[in-house]
C-alpha cells in the first residue's frame, strides 16, 4: 500500500476528506462516521497494543468484527472440488491458538500476490468479521497489513487500534490519521484555557491530540486522554454552568404558599395515606423554591412507585392558590390521559370546584379544574382546552407536545411540569417558558433513577431533589427469569396468569414489536437510550478486542414476539379459559388506546398484550402480573419501569422475563441480577456499566451532549467535577466568554451538534 499524501492546498478542519485524501479512503472513512479532518483528528483509538503483544485469538467471537495481530503458520493453495475456483488456506497462531483465514480466486494464479506476502513466520494483523466453519473458527478474505521489522517489534512504539469497519480496518484509519496530523494538529484552537491546563496538568491541545493517536508509551496515550476528556467535560459543563447562571438574572412571578387555607392543604386532607418523609422533604424544598422572584429550575426523581406525580400536584396546587396556572407536559397520549386520570382522582371536588366557593388573592375563585391537551383530540374538545388555558378556567392543563403549539396561551402560566424529561429536549423542555414576560418556575420529573454523575452531566442546569422511599401499602414486586426453552417454565406462567386473571386480577404481557413483520424492535422509545433495546438489553461495544461493534456478518437472531401474534397464541391457549385479550400499542389511534385501557382498568379485559407504550405512567391497581417476553432485547432500566407498572396497590406483584438468551450468557446475567434487585439506583448503573454513557446522553434526553467520544460519566466522576468547578468559574468571571474564545466556540459548536442530532430524530 502507498503512504497518504495531503495535497499542499488542504488545510482546515472543515476540509473535507474526499479531498484531503482521496475518494477511496473518503468512503471508507464514511462508514465510521467521519466526514471532515476534524472528525478524522477525534476519532480517537480504542486501545494500544505494546509492542510484540499478541491479541487472544481464544477471545474471538463469532461475528465479532476483529483486529488481530498473529504469525503465519502455514498457507497452502489448493483447487476447490466442488466448484471451479482455487482456494489459499492460510493457518495464523498468537502463540497459543490458531486461526484459519480464507482467500478465495477464479483460479490459482490470482492467489500468488497474498501467497507471497503470508510465508510462514510472516507476522501480520488481520481484521474481518469471525465465522465458524466444521467448529473452527476463521476469518474469510481478511484484510490484512504485514509488519517488516520484527526484529525491532519490541522496540516498536504502541499500535493504536482504531474503532473498525469491514470497509475500514484500524491501520488503514491509523494511515489516514497520520497523513493529516502533521499539517493541521498545530492550528488546532485551546477550549481549555492556559491557567487551567496549567491548575490541572493537562497538555496542550495539539500535543495531546498527536499524543493519543502516535504515543511513544501507552502511558503518553492515557494521559493525552485525560486531557482530551477534560477538554469534554469541560466544554460541557460550561454550557451547564451558562445555562445556570442565565436562570439566575431571569425573573419570575413567586407563587408563595398562603397563610391561610389552602388547596395544597385540602388534598393532604382528602388523602387516604400519609405522606411520607422524603415526599415532605422535596415538598418544602419546591415549596421555597417557588416563592422565590426567580425561576425554580429542579429535577425530581425517584424510583418507581415513589409518589412523584403527588409531590409534582402539590406544587401545581401552590401555584393555583398563588393565583397562577401549572400544566404537565407528558411524551405520550397514554401517560398523559393517565396523568389527566390521576390528578382528577387525587383532587376530587376540588377538581372542579376548588375550595367550594373561596376565593384568591385577587379575589377571583381559584380554578382547579384540569383540563386535558393532545393532538388527537376532537376539534370541539380541543377548542375547549384551548379556551379552559387561555381563559384561566383550568388551572391544571395536561397534555403532550400539543401544549408546545403556539396557538396554545395560557391567562397565567406559573409552572411547567415536565414528565420524563429524557424524552424531550431543550428546545421542547424550554418551548413554555417563553410565554409572557416572566418566566415560569419549572419542575423536571423522570422515573428513571439517575446516579449522581449522570445527574451532575445530564441535568447540571438544575437543582436535583431525590424520592428515595416507597409509601405505604405497597405490596412490592418479585421477579423470575424464565427461560423460553424450557416449555415447562412457560407453561407455568401462563398457569400463574390463569391463576390471577381468575381471581379477578389483571396481567401485562409486554413485546417487543407490533407485528410480526416489524424491522424495529420497538414502536416506542426506549427510557435511557432513546435510551438503546436497543439501551437493547444487549449492550452496544466493541468486539472482543475493542475494534467495532459485533454483529456484523453474524447470524440472523430470532424474529421477536410481536403484539398482534401473542394475542392470537392468547387467544386460543387452553390454560386462560377464554380470557379476555386486549391491544396496546403505539400505532393505534388515540381513541382506541383510550377505550383499550379503559376496557382493562374496568376488567372487560383481563389481560392486556402490549408494546413499551406502557412503560411509565400507567396505573392499574388490578395489575399484579407483568410477562415480559423476548426480555433480553430490553435494557435494565426500561425493564424496571416496565415492571414497576404491577403492585401498585394493596396486591403484590409478579414480573416473568422470559428470555431465549443462552444461561451464562451476559444478557441473562443482566436479567438475573435484575431479578435479584428492585433497587433502580443500583441498576442505573449497571446500565451503565454494560453501555456506552455517550448513548446514554443523547441529545432527545439531555439536550446537553449528543456523544460522549471518552468522557464517561461514571469512571470519570472526580474528572466531571473538577471541570465543574472550573466551568462554574470561568462563567461567574465571564458569562460571555468573550474572553475565551476558544472555549465559547467549542461550545456553541457542541450545541449545533446537539441540534442537528435532536432534529434528526425528531
Amino acid at each position: 500500500m502507498n503512504d497518504l499524501a495531503v495535497p499542499a492546498d488542504a488545510s482546515g478542519l472543515d476540509a473535507l476528506l474526499e479531498r484531503v485524501l482521496g475518494k477511496p479512503t473518503a468512503k471508507g472513512l464514511a462508514t465510521l462516521g467521519l466526514a471532515t479532518v476534524g472528525d478524522l483528528l477525534r476519532h480517537y483509538p480504542r486501545r494500544y497494543v505494546e509492542p510484540g503483544e499478541r491479541t487472544s485469538i481464544a477471545d474471538l467471537e463469532v461475528g465479532a468484527h476483529v483486529t488481530v495481530v498473529a504469525q503465519v503458520e502455514r498457507a497452502t493453495v489448493r483447487t476447490m472440488r466442488a466448484r471451479s475456483g482455487a482456494i489459499l488456506a492460510v493457518v495464523v497462531s498468537d502463540g497459543v491458538n490458531s486461526l484459519d483465514l480464507s482467500f478465495f480466486a477464479r483460479h490459482a494464479g490470482a492467489l500468488r500476490p497474498h501467497e507471497s506476502r503470508l510465508v510462514p513466520g510472516r507476522l501480520a494483523q488481520f481484521s474481518g468479521t469471525v465465522s465458524e466453519y466444521r467448529g473452527t473458527l476463521q476469518l474469510t478474505h481478511p484484510d490484512y497489513e504485514v509488519i517488516e521489522d520484527v526484529e525491532g517489534l519490541d522496540e516498536m512504539p504502541p499500535t493504536p487500534i482504531y474503532p473498525a469497519t469491514a470497509q475500514m480496518p484500524s491501520w488503514k484509519t491509523a494511515r489516514a490519521v497520520h497523513a493529516v496530523l502533521p499539517a493541521l494538529v498545530d492550528g488546532l484552537p485551546e477550549p481549555v484555557p492556559v491557567e487551567v491546563r496549567a491548575r490541572r496538568g493537562l497538555m496542550p491541545l495539539p500535543e495531546a491530540i498527536r499524543t493519543v493517536h502516535a504515543p511513544a508509551k501507552v502511558a503518553d496515550a492515557y494521559r493525552a486522554r485525560r486531557t482530551l476528556r477534560f477538554e469534554e467535560a469541560l466544554v460541557l459543563q460550561t454550557e451547564l454552568a451558562r445555562r445556570r447562571h442565565a436562570a439566575l438574572v431571569l425573573s419570575a412571578t413567586p407563587r408563595p404558599r398562603p397563610e391561610g387555607p389552602s388547596l395544597v392543604a385540602d388534598l393532604d386532607a382528602r388523602l387516604p395515606f400519609d405522606l411520607t418523609a422524603g415526599q415532605v422533604a422535596v415538598g418544602e424544598e419546591i415549596a421555597a423554591d417557588l416563592a422565590r422572584a426567580h425561576p425554580m429550575q429542579r429535577l425530581l426523581q425517584g424510583d418507581v412507585g415513589s409518589g412523584k406525580t403527588l409531590v409534582a400536584l402539590r406544587a401545581m396546587l401552590q401555584v393555583v392558590d398563588a393565583g397562577g396556572q401549572a400544566v404537565l407536559l407528558a411524551p405520550t397520549e397514554v401517560l398523559a390521559q393517565q396523568h389527566h386520570r390521576t390528578l382528577t382522582a387525587l383532587l376530587g371536588p376540588l377538581a372542579e370546584a376548588g375550595m367550594l366557593g373561596d376565593l384568591g388573592p385577587d379575589g377571583a375563585e381559584r380554578a382547579t379544574r384540569v383540563a386535558l391537551l393532545t393532538g388527537s383530540l376532537g376539534a370541539a374538545a380541543t377548542r375547549e382546552a384551548l379556551l379552559d388555558a387561555a381563559s384561566g378556567r383550568a388551572g391544571i392543563v395536561v397534555g403532550t407536545h400539543a401544549l408546545l403549539s403556539e396557538r396554545v396561551q395560557f391567562a397565567d402560566l406559573g409552572l411547567v411540569v415536565v414528565d420524563e424529561q429524557h424524552r424531550f429536549g431543550v428546545e421542547q423542555r424550554d418551548a413554555l417558558r417563553s410565554r409572557g414576560d416572566d418566566v415560569p418556575h419549572m419542575l423536571v420529573m423522570t422515573a428513571t433513577p439517575i446516579p449522581r454523575t449522570v445527574a451532575m452531566t445530564v441535568f447540571g442546569d438544575l437543582e436535583v431533589s431525590t424520592l428515595t422511599e416507597v409509601p405505604a401499602g405497597r405490596a412490592g414486586i418479585t421477579s423470575h427469569v424464565v427461560w423460553a426453552d424450557r416449555p415447562a417454565w412457560v407453561q407455568r406462567v401462563w398457569q400463574v396468569v390463569h391463576d390471577h386473571v381468575a381471581a379477578g386480577e389483571r396481567v401485562f404481557v409486554v413485546c417487543p414489536r407490533i407485528t410480526g413483520d416489524d424491522a424495529s424492535s420497538s414502536d416506542d422509545a426506549d427510557l435511557l437510550d432513546d435510551l438503546a433495546a436497543q439501551l437493547g438489553g444487549a449492550a452496544p461495544g466493541g468486539s472482543a478486542h475493542g475494534d467495532s461493534p459485533q454483529g456484523a456478518g453474524g447470524p440472523t437472531p430470532p424474529a421477536r414476539r410481536a403484539v398482534e401474534d401473542v394475542v392470537r397464541e392468547l387467544e386460543a391457549m387452553p390454560v386462560l379459559g377464554g380470557a379476555a385479550v386486549g391491544t396496546l400499542h403505539g400505532r393505534m389511534a388515540s381513541e382506541d388506546r383510550d377505550r383499550a385501557m379503559a376496557a382493562f382498568l374496568e376488567g372487560r379485559t383481563q389481560i392486556l398484550v402490549a408494546t413499551t407504550v406502557i412503560e411509565v405512567g400507567v396505573d392499574v391497581p388490578l395489575a399484579t402480573v407483568m410477562v415480559i417476553l423476548d426480555a433480553d432485547v430490553f435494557g435494565i432500566s426500561q425493564l424496571h419501569q416496565l415492571r414497576g407498572r404491577v403492585g401498585r396497590g394493596t396486591l403484590p406483584g409478579t414480573c416473568f422475563l422470559v428470555t431465549r438468551a443462552e444461561e451464562g450468557s451476559d444478557a441473562a446475567e443482566r436479567l438475573t441480577h435484575l431479578a435479584g434487585t428492585t433497587d433502580g439506583f443500583e441498576l442505573a448503573l449497571l446500565d451503565l456499566s454494560v453501555r456506552r454513557e455517550g448513548d446514554v446522553l443523547g441529545a432527545s434526553q439531555s439536550g446537553g451532549a449528543s456523544s460522549l467520544r471518552l468522557l464517561r460519566v461514571v469512571k470519570d466522576a472526580d474528572l466531571i467535577a473538577e471541570a465543574r468547578e472550573e466551568a462554574t468559574d470561568l462563567v461567574a468571571a465571564d458569562p460571555t466568554l468573550a474572553e475565551f474564545p476558544a472555549l465559547a466556540a467549542a461550545v456553541e459548536a457542541r450545541l449545533r451538534d446537539v441540534e442537528t442530532a435532536f432534529l434528526d430524530r425528531g
